[in-house]
């Protein structure tokens, strides 16, 4: 199956591709205040036959299709998007590391803020459904997550709350809401009824910009949560609120939120 190429915009994504791996860079274009800072870059291009060239700022535009390429653009090969294994996920549960799951998100510099927080934090996989609202890695995506797509390894499932039943024997499937439901979170963990020793790891499933969680979604979660706020905006941003949540339920230990 032929490949799709897209651009990937911006000095940081571009130096963690090539951090990660150089080969994927098919072509490079930068202007002239880039070129001073990818010589590296050029010099391992020039010796494995590849196009890189310093270009003018219109050209550096049509190549990277957007005014935001920060004056450096890398042509990749758009990477498949697998669906993880039953014993993959067996395996990440053992390990206890954490999941972040997303129910369409559509804002494709949400996906790339998301996974951006993901790779500081060192979460590792991320699991989105194959469905036509929801965002996936693009130039937008790439730009924004800051190279942390070079981190994180993006899944697709067909149907994301089927993929929540299934783990939810080896994961604590956690849900953002703002349901009446939820648990609030608070500086000191999660508050309200229900709570328990946690003794199996975060899968965090966050919600579309303007929908939330789908009925489906919501309803396959073992518990949902909330950030409570002053009330004088209804809601956080999807990417502000998955930094917050990310934060506060993954491990390490000293960062445990609900026991």
């Amino acid at each position: 199956m032929k490949t799709k190429e897209i651009p990937v915009c911006g000095l940081s994504a571009v130096q963690a591709l090539y951090s990660k791996n150089p080969d994927a860079i098919k072509r490079l274009f930068f202007d002239h205040v880039m070129g001073r800072k990818v010589a590296k870059i050029s010099s391992y291009l020039a010796k494995t036959k590849r196009i890189y060239r310093l270009v003018e700022p219109s050209e550096l535009e049509k190549v990277a299709g957007t005014l935001h390429h920060g004056g450096i653009v890398a042509i990749v090969d758009s990477r498949p998007l697998r669906t993880p294994r039953p014993e993959q996920v067996r395996d990440w549960a053992k390990g206890r590391l954490p999941l972040v799951l997303l129910d369409r998100i559509g804002n494709a510099h949400n996906l790339g803020a998301i996974v951006r927080t993901a790779a500081f934090l060192g979460v590792e996989h991320v699991v989105v459904p194959n469905h036509p609202q929801q965002a996936l890695p693009g130039e937008a995506a790439h730009r924004v997550a800051e190279g942390g797509m070079e981190h994180v390894e993006i899944f697709q499932v067909n149907h994301l709350a089927t993929f929540c039943r299934e783990i939810a024997p080896l994961y604590e499937v956690v849900g953002a809401s703002v349901s009446e439901r939820a648990l609030r979170l608070e500086r000191s963990g999660l508050s309200g009824a229900g709570r328990e020793p946690r003794t199996k790891p975060v899968a965090l499933v966050l919600g579309n910009e303007e929908m939330g969680l789908s009925s489906e979604v919501a309803g396959a979660c073992t518990r949902l949560v909330t950030i409570p706020g002053s009330g004088r905006v209804e809601s956080l941003n999807v990417s502000v609120a998955a930094a917050i949540l990310m934060w506060a339920l993954f491990e390490p230990t000293s960062r445990k939120s609900f026991q």
